[in-house]
């Protein structure tokens, strides 16, 4: 009896421990922005640049997740993103290849 009870409590506690990250995981919504603001920083859309942050931002968080099947149409939508980006910067050459790597591996 104390035997099958240690097997049942090592049990217990071994599926909570598998359980715990995702209990302690924050919601999608919120992870998503979160990236979204560090993209945006790391493309120098800081807090001051009004229109610009917004329409990132905007871009950004309708996209769906590449995990969440968006697959190729994900790619699509980055790819379009990333151009208009280049091209409000006019980039041009190695510095536009350069920024599409950039902007297409984030």
């Amino acid at each position: 009896m104390s035997t099958a009870l240690r097997v049942i409590t090592v049990a217990l506690f071994m599926v909570s421990l598998g359980a715990t990250p995702f209990a302690v995981a924050a919601p999608q919504p919120q992870n998503k922005m979160k990236t979204c603001n560090e993209q945006a920083n790391a493309k120098g859309f800081g807090e001051g640049k009004g229109d610009e942050r917004k329409e990132f931002m905007k871009d950004c968080l309708s996209a769906k997740s590449e995990k969440g099947g968006g697959g190729k149409g994900s790619q699509q939508n980055k790819m379009k993103t990333c151009n208009k980006e280049a091209g409000d910067k006019k980039l041009k050459g190695d510095e536009r290849k350069q920024f599409m790597s950039d902007c297409l591996s984030a």
